[in-house]
Protein backbone atom coordinates (compact mmCIF):
# COMPACT_ATOMS: atom_id res chain seq x y z
CA UNK A 1 0.00 0.00 0.00
CA UNK A 2 1.57 3.44 -0.96
CA UNK A 3 2.10 6.00 1.64
CA UNK A 4 0.93 9.46 1.56
CA UNK A 5 3.58 11.82 0.24
CA UNK A 6 3.97 15.61 0.52
CA UNK A 7 6.95 18.04 -1.00
CA UNK A 8 10.17 18.16 0.55
CA UNK A 9 10.67 22.04 1.27
CA UNK A 10 9.39 25.13 0.64
CA UNK A 11 9.61 26.23 -2.92
CA UNK A 12 8.58 29.38 -5.03
CA UNK A 13 7.32 30.36 -8.39
CA UNK A 14 5.99 33.82 -9.92
CA UNK A 15 4.46 34.36 -13.24
CA UNK A 16 1.42 35.85 -14.86
CA UNK A 17 -2.77 34.87 -14.64
CA UNK A 18 -4.11 33.70 -17.52
CA UNK A 19 -6.89 35.37 -17.40
CA UNK A 20 -6.25 38.01 -15.03
CA UNK A 21 -2.98 39.15 -16.73
CA UNK A 22 -2.00 40.28 -13.17
CA UNK A 23 1.49 38.76 -11.64
CA UNK A 24 0.75 36.34 -8.79
CA UNK A 25 3.99 34.27 -7.17
CA UNK A 26 3.11 30.81 -5.58
CA UNK A 27 4.88 29.37 -2.61
CA UNK A 28 4.58 25.38 -2.45
CA UNK A 29 5.25 23.75 0.97
CA UNK A 30 5.39 20.70 2.85
CA UNK A 31 1.80 19.81 4.49
CA UNK A 32 1.18 17.18 7.39
CA UNK A 33 -0.61 13.67 5.84
CA UNK A 34 -4.34 13.43 5.53
CA UNK A 35 -4.21 17.31 4.62
CA UNK A 36 -4.83 16.87 0.81
CA UNK A 37 -4.16 20.09 -1.12
CA UNK A 38 -4.82 23.64 0.37
CA UNK A 39 -4.33 26.85 -1.34
CA UNK A 40 -3.65 29.77 0.88
CA UNK A 41 -4.79 33.08 -0.55
CA UNK A 42 -2.54 36.15 1.13
CA UNK A 43 -5.16 39.41 0.33
CA UNK A 44 -5.09 42.73 2.42
CA UNK A 45 -3.12 41.47 5.45
CA UNK A 46 -5.39 37.81 5.84
CA UNK A 47 -4.23 34.56 5.13
CA UNK A 48 -7.28 32.87 3.77
CA UNK A 49 -7.37 28.94 3.18
CA UNK A 50 -9.52 27.17 0.43
CA UNK A 51 -8.72 23.21 0.57
CA UNK A 52 -9.05 21.69 -3.26
CA UNK A 53 -12.59 20.18 -2.48
CA UNK A 54 -15.46 19.86 -4.46
CA UNK A 55 -17.61 21.91 -2.19
CA UNK A 56 -15.81 25.09 -3.06
CA UNK A 57 -16.12 24.33 -6.71
CA UNK A 58 -17.84 27.67 -8.68
CA UNK A 59 -18.44 28.11 -12.17
CA UNK A 60 -16.07 29.33 -14.74
CA UNK A 61 -15.27 29.45 -17.85
CA UNK A 62 -12.04 27.85 -19.63
CA UNK A 63 -10.74 27.07 -15.65
CA UNK A 64 -11.37 25.52 -12.69
CA UNK A 65 -12.07 27.65 -9.45
CA UNK A 66 -12.67 27.05 -6.04
CA UNK A 67 -14.22 30.03 -3.61
CA UNK A 68 -14.27 30.00 -0.08
CA UNK A 69 -14.12 32.24 2.78
CA UNK A 70 -14.96 35.31 0.90
CA UNK A 71 -12.32 34.95 -1.67
CA UNK A 72 -11.43 33.15 -5.01
CA UNK A 73 -8.74 31.46 -7.06
CA UNK A 74 -8.76 30.57 -10.60
CA UNK A 75 -6.92 28.04 -13.18
CA UNK A 76 -6.28 26.16 -10.37
CA UNK A 77 -5.70 23.01 -12.68
CA UNK A 78 -2.42 23.33 -14.03
CA UNK A 79 -0.70 23.07 -10.43
CA UNK A 80 -2.38 20.41 -9.42
CA UNK A 81 -2.40 18.32 -12.58
CA UNK A 82 1.59 18.70 -11.29
CA UNK A 83 0.50 17.30 -8.22
CA UNK A 84 -1.70 14.62 -8.57
CA UNK A 85 0.75 13.13 -11.67
CA UNK A 86 3.48 12.85 -9.30
CA UNK A 87 1.58 11.51 -6.72
CA UNK A 88 1.45 14.42 -4.21
CA UNK A 89 -0.92 13.74 -2.01
CA UNK A 90 -0.39 16.99 0.43
CA UNK A 91 0.98 20.25 -0.08
CA UNK A 92 -0.56 24.27 1.06
CA UNK A 93 0.27 26.48 -1.89
CA UNK A 94 0.36 29.89 -0.95
CA UNK A 95 -0.52 32.14 -3.44
CA UNK A 96 -0.14 36.53 -3.46
CA UNK A 97 -2.93 36.88 -6.35
CA UNK A 98 -5.94 35.71 -7.25
CA UNK A 99 -4.97 33.20 -10.44
CA UNK A 100 -2.54 30.70 -10.43
CA UNK A 101 0.56 31.41 -12.87
CA UNK A 102 0.07 30.38 -15.95
CA UNK A 103 3.75 29.73 -16.66
CA UNK A 104 4.19 28.45 -19.99
CA UNK A 105 0.67 27.17 -20.07
CA UNK A 106 1.97 23.31 -19.42
CA UNK A 107 2.15 21.93 -15.77
CA UNK A 108 5.85 21.02 -16.43
CA UNK A 109 7.01 24.02 -14.65
CA UNK A 110 5.31 23.06 -11.57
CA UNK A 111 6.90 19.63 -11.94
CA UNK A 112 10.14 21.12 -12.36
CA UNK A 113 9.26 22.95 -8.64
CA UNK A 114 8.07 19.52 -7.41
CA UNK A 115 11.02 17.63 -8.28
CA UNK A 116 13.41 20.67 -6.87
CA UNK A 117 11.41 20.62 -3.56
CA UNK A 118 11.60 16.96 -3.49
CA UNK A 119 8.99 13.85 -2.78
CA UNK A 120 8.79 12.57 0.60
CA UNK A 121 6.68 9.84 1.86
CA UNK A 122 4.67 10.05 5.10
CA UNK A 123 3.86 7.91 7.81
CA UNK A 124 -0.28 6.81 7.03
CA UNK A 125 -1.30 4.96 3.68
CA UNK A 126 -3.01 6.27 0.87
CA UNK A 127 -5.69 4.26 -0.29
CA UNK A 128 -7.67 4.42 -3.55
CA UNK A 129 -11.13 5.33 -4.92
CA UNK A 130 -11.84 1.98 -6.89
CA UNK A 131 -15.30 2.55 -9.27
CA UNK A 132 -17.19 -0.38 -9.48
CA UNK A 133 -20.07 0.45 -11.51
CA UNK A 134 -19.86 3.05 -14.47
CA UNK A 135 -20.99 6.81 -13.74
CA UNK A 136 -21.75 8.44 -16.85
CA UNK A 137 -22.57 12.63 -17.19
CA UNK A 138 -23.56 13.82 -20.74
CA UNK A 139 -24.80 17.24 -22.12
CA UNK A 140 -25.47 16.84 -25.44
CA UNK A 141 -22.38 15.62 -27.66
CA UNK A 142 -19.89 16.07 -24.79
CA UNK A 143 -19.81 13.09 -22.67
CA UNK A 144 -17.52 11.85 -19.76
CA UNK A 145 -17.86 8.71 -18.10
CA UNK A 146 -15.56 6.29 -15.84
CA UNK A 147 -16.07 2.17 -16.13
CA UNK A 148 -14.48 -0.23 -13.44
CA UNK A 149 -10.40 -1.22 -14.89
CA UNK A 150 -8.20 -2.74 -12.66
CA UNK A 151 -5.62 0.36 -13.97
CA UNK A 152 -5.90 4.13 -13.67
CA UNK A 153 -6.70 4.83 -17.28
CA UNK A 154 -8.11 8.04 -19.79
CA UNK A 155 -9.18 7.96 -22.83
CA UNK A 156 -9.62 11.72 -24.55
CA UNK A 157 -10.90 12.82 -27.55
CA UNK A 158 -11.58 15.74 -29.23
CA UNK A 159 -12.96 17.12 -32.37
CA UNK A 160 -12.35 20.56 -33.71
CA UNK A 161 -12.87 22.23 -37.19
CA UNK A 162 -9.07 23.03 -37.77
CA UNK A 163 -6.52 21.05 -39.79
CA UNK A 164 -3.78 20.57 -37.29
CA UNK A 165 -6.79 18.97 -34.95
CA UNK A 166 -9.75 17.24 -36.49
CA UNK A 167 -10.38 14.41 -34.12
CA UNK A 168 -7.29 13.07 -31.95
CA UNK A 169 -7.97 10.56 -29.29
CA UNK A 170 -4.84 9.62 -26.97
CA UNK A 171 -5.04 7.27 -24.30
CA UNK A 172 -3.25 7.17 -21.04
CA UNK A 173 -2.43 4.67 -18.41
CA UNK A 174 -1.57 6.74 -15.33
CA UNK A 175 1.83 6.54 -13.91
CA UNK A 176 4.59 9.25 -12.62
CA UNK A 177 6.69 8.35 -15.13
CA UNK A 178 4.48 8.65 -18.38
CA UNK A 179 2.99 11.86 -16.87
CA UNK A 180 6.27 13.44 -17.13
CA UNK A 181 6.93 12.65 -20.17
CA UNK A 182 3.88 12.28 -22.36
CA UNK A 183 1.51 14.90 -20.55
CA UNK A 184 3.23 17.43 -18.43
CA UNK A 185 4.32 19.81 -21.46
CA UNK A 186 1.21 19.74 -23.20
CA UNK A 187 -0.20 23.76 -23.26
CA UNK A 188 -3.25 25.12 -23.14
CA UNK A 189 -3.83 26.37 -26.84
CA UNK A 190 -6.37 29.55 -28.11
CA UNK A 191 -8.05 30.26 -31.41
CA UNK A 192 -6.75 34.14 -32.76
CA UNK A 193 -10.20 34.86 -34.08
CA UNK A 194 -11.48 34.30 -30.39
CA UNK A 195 -9.20 36.32 -28.80
CA UNK A 196 -10.81 39.58 -29.09
CA UNK A 197 -14.02 37.92 -28.21
CA UNK A 198 -12.59 36.61 -24.77
CA UNK A 199 -10.81 39.91 -23.79
CA UNK A 200 -14.02 41.64 -24.17
CA UNK A 201 -15.47 38.78 -21.50
CA UNK A 202 -12.37 39.70 -19.68
CA UNK A 203 -10.65 36.56 -20.25
CA UNK A 204 -7.48 35.57 -21.68
CA UNK A 205 -5.51 38.52 -20.84
CA UNK A 206 -2.59 36.97 -19.77
CA UNK A 207 -2.04 34.76 -23.02
CA UNK A 208 0.72 35.06 -25.16
CA UNK A 209 2.61 33.04 -27.29
CA UNK A 210 5.02 32.53 -24.86
CA UNK A 211 2.23 30.58 -22.38
CA UNK A 212 -0.12 29.41 -25.26
CA UNK A 213 -0.49 27.39 -28.54
CA UNK A 214 -2.19 30.68 -30.80
CA UNK A 215 -3.63 28.89 -33.24
CA UNK A 216 -4.43 30.76 -36.95
CA UNK A 217 -6.87 29.25 -39.63
CA UNK A 218 -4.21 27.27 -41.29
CA UNK A 219 -1.58 26.41 -38.45
CA UNK A 220 0.33 27.66 -35.26
CA UNK A 221 1.41 31.52 -34.49
CA UNK A 222 4.10 30.20 -32.11
CA UNK A 223 7.29 30.05 -33.76
CA UNK A 224 8.57 26.68 -32.00
CA UNK A 225 5.88 25.03 -33.05
CA UNK A 226 4.20 21.95 -31.17
CA UNK A 227 6.28 19.68 -28.75
CA UNK A 228 3.90 16.81 -29.50
CA UNK A 229 2.20 16.75 -32.85
CA UNK A 230 -1.04 15.88 -30.61
CA UNK A 231 -0.39 18.82 -27.64
CA UNK A 232 -4.04 19.58 -27.91
CA UNK A 233 -5.63 16.60 -26.80
CA UNK A 234 -2.89 16.23 -24.47
CA UNK A 235 -3.49 18.89 -22.44
CA UNK A 236 -7.05 17.95 -22.56
CA UNK A 237 -5.82 15.05 -20.17
CA UNK A 238 -3.83 17.44 -18.47
CA UNK A 239 -6.55 19.76 -17.48
CA UNK A 240 -8.52 16.54 -16.12
CA UNK A 241 -6.19 15.32 -14.18
CA UNK A 242 -6.04 18.45 -12.60
CA UNK A 243 -9.77 18.28 -12.33
CA UNK A 244 -9.88 14.73 -10.72
CA UNK A 245 -7.84 16.23 -7.94
CA UNK A 246 -11.27 17.49 -6.75
CA UNK A 247 -11.55 13.66 -5.25
CA UNK A 248 -8.90 14.52 -2.80
CA UNK A 249 -7.63 10.99 -3.26
CA UNK A 250 -6.37 8.91 -6.17
CA UNK A 251 -9.12 6.46 -8.62
CA UNK A 252 -8.85 3.30 -10.02
CA UNK A 253 -10.96 3.25 -13.07
CA UNK A 254 -10.81 4.13 -16.97
CA UNK A 255 -12.20 7.68 -17.81
CA UNK A 256 -13.65 7.79 -21.10
CA UNK A 257 -14.29 11.27 -22.45
CA UNK A 258 -15.32 12.92 -25.88
CA UNK A 259 -15.35 16.39 -26.07
CA UNK A 260 -15.49 17.03 -22.32
CA UNK A 261 -13.94 20.16 -20.86
CA UNK A 262 -13.20 21.94 -17.21
CA UNK A 263 -17.46 22.10 -16.40
CA UNK A 264 -18.09 18.33 -17.50
CA UNK A 265 -15.03 17.11 -15.43
CA UNK A 266 -15.86 18.49 -12.14
CA UNK A 267 -19.50 17.51 -13.03
CA UNK A 268 -18.13 13.80 -13.36
CA UNK A 269 -16.40 14.68 -9.53
CA UNK A 270 -19.54 15.23 -8.19
CA UNK A 271 -21.24 12.44 -9.53
CA UNK A 272 -18.79 10.01 -7.94
CA UNK A 273 -18.78 11.11 -4.49
CA UNK A 274 -22.74 11.69 -5.10
CA UNK A 275 -23.12 7.65 -5.86
CA UNK A 276 -20.72 6.26 -3.21
CA UNK A 277 -22.64 2.85 -3.71
CA UNK A 278 -20.58 2.78 -7.29
CA UNK A 279 -16.98 2.30 -5.63
CA UNK A 280 -14.93 1.26 -2.87
CA UNK A 281 -11.62 2.42 -1.15
CA UNK A 282 -9.10 -0.29 -1.48
CA UNK A 283 -5.02 -0.24 -1.07
CA UNK A 284 -3.03 -0.72 -3.91
CA UNK A 285 -3.15 -4.80 -3.49
CA UNK A 286 -6.94 -4.43 -4.48
CA UNK A 287 -8.38 -5.19 -0.78
CA UNK A 288 -11.21 -3.50 0.69
CA UNK A 289 -10.20 -1.12 3.22
CA UNK A 290 -12.39 1.11 5.49
CA UNK A 291 -13.00 4.24 4.49
CA UNK A 292 -10.43 6.83 5.22
CA UNK A 293 -10.04 9.65 7.33
CA UNK A 294 -9.68 11.91 4.66
CA UNK A 295 -12.90 12.03 3.28
CA UNK A 296 -13.61 12.98 -0.10
CA UNK A 297 -16.44 14.45 0.82
CA UNK A 298 -14.98 16.88 3.75
CA UNK A 299 -11.04 16.86 3.46
CA UNK A 300 -8.67 17.71 6.20
CA UNK A 301 -9.24 21.45 7.99
CA UNK A 302 -5.85 22.23 9.21
CA UNK A 303 -5.09 24.97 11.89
CA UNK A 304 -3.38 28.50 10.57
CA UNK A 305 -0.68 27.53 12.58
CA UNK A 306 -0.18 24.54 9.97
CA UNK A 307 0.33 26.80 7.01
CA UNK A 308 3.67 27.34 5.35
Amino acid sequence: MRQQQTVGRAMTCSGVGLHTGKPARIKLCPAPADTGIVFIRNENGRRIALSASVGNLIPAELCTTISANGAAIKTVEHVLAALSGLSVDNAFIELDGEEVPVMDGSADPFVRLIRAAGIVPQDLPQPFLKITQPIEVVEGHKRIVVEPSPISRITYSIQYDHPLIQRQTYVYDWSVSLFDRTIAAARTFGFMKEVKYLWSRGLGKGGSLENTIILSEQGVLNESGLRFHDEFVRHKILDLIGDLAFLRVPMIGHVIADRAGHALHTKLVEAILAQPDKWVFVNTKEQAVSTPALSPRTGYAPQPASYC
